[in-house]
């Protein structure tokens, strides 16, 4: 019965982990760059829920994914588009400054003291002895019909087909009248969305906001990404979904559950030293 508790925990847990990582896998496959600043991007999710929560928690959910929408175009038109064709140092040092700015924010709009966001008591299902969060349950089925829309969306639509397009030859993509500028934007709008969708799973599992709520979540999920082989939308998934058991499974343990973290990131290491383009990535040769 444990066994089982853990494991849906795990998927749960899972699930947060990949609809983050599909954040930065998109935006790595398609501008080829990685956007630290995401993991923050939670953090703004959060603290929108608690901002319009007193009016009604549905309101409070659509009005976060609006805006971590908005902020995420934002973030890509002012601090990215102009570094497009800069060297990737200069990307990487721009993601962080805008995460630490992210946060500072946060910081003098809230405060540094924790802040409590209960956005509903969705209470336990009872099975024979089997007790299983309703939270649990709401959070497994929405990742899943999340990441199967997803990757229909992106095998299916037109937006979605010129998202591949863009993402195997930006050039090529450009010359068929495919709108580059445009696409970039839309991964960074879909990327934010599911960013803010993430804070209220996050937020049904532990009612607690900060301003670095978002940061070691968005690690975890940049593991994740890069587990399941970074640019793949089906290894954020199953690097999401294998990380979350991982670390319900660890944290089960009392022996080990303090090193829970440290365990994640050796799988890391281990995975790369055997397959450096991650479980379902690929190589690509690199145009001079």
């Amino acid at each position: 019965m444990d066994f089982l508790i853990t494991f849906l925990n795990g998927l749960s847990l899972g699930g947060i982990y990949a609809m983050i990582a599909l954040g930065y896998t998109m935006v790595y496959g398609i501008a080829k760059m990685l956007n630290f600043a995401h993991g923050d991007i939670i953090m703004v999710g959060g603290y929108t829920i608690l901002v319009f929560l007193w009016i009604n928690p549905i309101v409070a959910i659509i009005a976060s994914v609006i805006f971590c929408m908005l902020m995420g175009i934002v973030i890509e038109k002012v601090a990215y588009k102009p570094l497009r064709g800069a060297s990737p140092l200069a990307v990487l040092i721009t993601a962080i400054g805008v995460s630490y700015l992210l946060q500072s924010i946060a910081q003098m709009a809230f405060g540094s003291a924790p802040k409590f966001v209960v956005i509903a008591d969705l209470g336990t299902l009872k099975i024979g002895e089997i007790a299983i969060g309703y939270s649990t349950i709401i959070t497994l089925a929405c990742s899943a019909v999340i990441m199967v829309g997803l990757n229909l969306f992106v095998k299916f639509s037109k937006t979605g087909r010129a998202m591949i397009a863009v993402s195997e030859d930006k050039g090529a993509a450009q010359l068929m009248g495919i709108n580059v500028n445009n696409i970039i934007m839309i991964t960074f709008a879909i990327g934010s969305a599911l960013a803010a969708l993430a804070s209220l799973f996050f937020l049904l599992k532990a009612p607690t906001m900060t301003p670095t709520f978002g940061a070691l979540p968005g690690i975890k999920a940049f593991t994740a990404a890069v587990i399941g082989g970074i640019g793949s939308i089906p290894g954020a998934m199953v690097g999401g979904l294998l990380l979350g058991v991982i670390e319900c499974f660890a944290q089960a343990v009392p022996a080990i559950a303090p090193y829970t973290d440290a365990i994640e990131f050796s799988i890391l290491i281990i995975i790369l030293l055997v397959k450096p383009t991650g479980l379902l990535g690929k190589k690509r040769r690199e145009k001079v």
